[in-house]
């Protein structure tokens, strides 16, 4: 992942992913949005995601991943409680997302 703008004028804080259209850009804000990718990205985008976010000093972040059959959720939950640098992880409450969405909380970097 990069922070800097690429020769096409992309925007600055965005980084580079692959997803199921090929690379592109994900703002890095705290928020990651899993509907647009591939479910076979997120066991690397996810650790990706979240440490661009430590780096930036993002320690609270919001993953949606839709309610669906809950494969997706699961997935993403075996990902964060095997990462050093999650503090906790826990379902968004009813007002926001409920069950399609997981807040996580970082350890900072230093």
């Amino acid at each position: 992942m990069t922070d800097e703008r690429d020769e096409a004028g992309g925007e600055e804080g965005a980084d580079n992913a692959t997803g199921a259209g090929g690379a592109f850009e994900i703002p890095i804000d705290g928020t990651l949005d899993l509907h647009t990718f591939r479910p076979a990205d997120v066991r690397d985008l996810v650790p990706g995601y979240l440490e661009a976010c430590r780096e930036r000093g993002i320690l609270e972040v919001r993953i949606v991943h839709g309610k669906g059959t809950g494969a997706l959720r699961e997935t993403v939950h075996s990902i964060l409680a095997r990462l050093p640098d999650v503090s906790s992880y826990r379902l968004e409450g009813s007002g926001r997302g409920g069950w399609g969405a997981t807040l996580v909380s970082l350890k900072p970097l230093f």
